[in-house]
C-alpha cells in the first residue's frame, strides 16, 4: 500500500521564483520525522504531478499512512486542499486511486 499525498503547487505568496515553495522542503523534513514516529517509509522522492505536489508514503497500515497525509495537510505554509490518494505499487499511474481528504481521515 501507498499513500500518494497531493499538495497543491502554490508559491508561497510575494515568491514566484524556484524557492516559492518553500513547504516542500518542510514537509520532506516532516515525513522523515514521522519514519520514526510513526513507522512509516518515505516510498520514493516527491516529484510535480498536474497542479500538484505529490509525496509518498508506505510501510505501514492504512490508518497510519492517512496520518501522516493528515499531519502534513496540517502543517503551517502548506496550501490548503491536500488530497491523499490510497493506492498501491502495481497501480497504472500516478493518482490512480481512493481519494480521501486528509483533514477527515
Amino acid at each position: 500500500m501507498i499513500v500518494e499525498i497531493h499538495v497543491p503547487l502554490v508559491a508561497a505568496p510575494g515568491r514566484a521564483d524556484e524557492d516559492g515553495f518553500p513547504w516542500i522542503d518542510e514537509v520532506d523534513d516532516l515525513l522523515v520525522d514521522l519514519e520514526d514516529d510513526l513507522g512509516i517509509e518515505v516510498y520514493d522522492d516527491g516529484e510535480e504531478f498536474g497542479d500538484a505536489y505529490v509525496f509518498f508514503v508506505t510501510g505501514a497500515d492504512e490508518a497510519t499512512l492517512l496520518t501522516a497525509a493528515r499531519r502534513v495537510a496540517a502543517l503551517d505554509g502548506v496550501p490548503p486542499g491536500v488530497v491523499a490518494v490510497v493506492t498501491d505499487d502495481e497501480a497504472g499511474e500516478m493518482g490512480t486511486g481512493r481519494r480521501v481528504d486528509p483533514r477527515s481521515a
